[in-house]
């Protein structure tokens, strides 16, 4: 899904050549309560700004030249006096909020502490083919329906976190190298409630070492997540796990949450994909089929309902 292949209602050029030079003086003209898709094309460059896209901007969507070709780029972090909510790079409130070709990035460092590129509250909200990349806490997936397809998620510790009921599909997962004495968990899910709808699901993801981790003689340490509240869900089907992924698989926060918290994990491959020496948990689980296809995009998300309106590609179903 290229600009030229979608009807463009403003184009942001840094160099001047668009309607806007930046991408908030873009959101600000675009309609509020909308029920028609509003597309605001980003040309490539690197856009030094905070976004923040309302809660009554709806169907809006944003529109790259790439992945690595139009970055939304900011440094805002914990140590710096940011709360992590507040420290994003790139927010975004209004529902049915579209992103394609483009990445989302929080330069903070490894010593910046929570550092967030991108945190969405967007109910059906679609990331297609972004970067999303940080360190500590690089993907603020906070609340309601979300849907990540071909994506590229880099980070640290609890790089992706938060209590939206998300699925990610065919997504690079790539933990970086942290701080000394630090461990990277893939996830921080935050599910307080053993009703509640959220989680994640990763399903046909890869997960291996970005290069600046794969490339030392000691990797930090490396896990699928660690719960952060007490109902803590997360689940991995039908993925690709390297050797990065630590034989345990999952590390310790509250062990009280041990028993409550539920994770699961369905015909995945790798090395880092034995199971025989898991944790022995009371909420971590092998799953069989169907067990995991209670978390594809079809019944997690009720996705055959919304997602084809997007006209972003998706899998329903387990595959194979």
């Amino acid at each position: 899904m290229e600009a030229s292949e979608i009807s463009v209602n403003i184009t942001v050029a840094s160099n001047g050549s668009g309607d806007y030079k930046t991408i908030m003086d873009a959101v600000k003209v675009a309609p509020s309560k909308s029920s028609e898709r509003f597309v605001i094309y980003i040309k490539k460059g690197t856009y030094r700004e905070y976004v923040s896209i309302p809660s009554d901007k709806w169907n809006m969507m944003m529109v790259g030249d790439g992945i690595d070709q139009t970055i939304i780029s900011g440094n805002r972090s914990n140590t710096t006096g940011w709360r992590t909510y507040g420290s994003a790079t790139f927010g975004v409130d209004g529902k049915n909020f579209i992103a394609v070709n483009m990445t989302f990035e929080n330069t903070a460092g490894p010593e910046g502490g929570q550092a967030v590129a991108l945190r969405s509250d967007s109910d059906y909200s679609v990331f297609y083919r972004c970067g999303i990349s940080g360190y500590q806490d690089s993907l603020y997936a906070h609340k309601n329906r979300q849907f990540y397809r071909e994506c590229q998620i880099k980070g640290t510790v609890d790089f992706i976190f938060g209590d939206a009921t998300a699925v990610f599909q065919k997504c690079d997962i790539l933990p970086r190298q942290a701080s000394p004495g630090q461990s990277n968990t893939i996830t921080a899910q935050g599910r307080e409630q053993v009703n509640a709808t959220g989680g994640f699901s990763f399903h046909m993801c890869t997960i291996n070492g970005d290069s600046d981790l794969i490339s030392l003689n000691n990797p930090t340490p490396t896990y699928l997540g660690r719960p952060w509240k007490t109902y803590s869900r997360t689940v991995f089907l039908q993925s690709y796990m390297s050797n990065i992924v630590r034989p345990e698989g999952w590390l310790r926060w509250n062990p009280a949450f041990e028993s409550t918290l539920f994770y699961g994990e369905y015909n995945n491959t790798g090395p880092g994909a034995n199971t025989d020496k898991r944790v022995k948990w009371p909420g971590v689980h092998i799953l069989d089929s169907t067990q995991a296809q209670n978390y594809t995009v079809d019944q997690f998300l009720l996705g055959n309902a919304w997602l084809p309106s997007t006209g972003i590609p998706f899998d329903g179903g387990l595959v194979g």
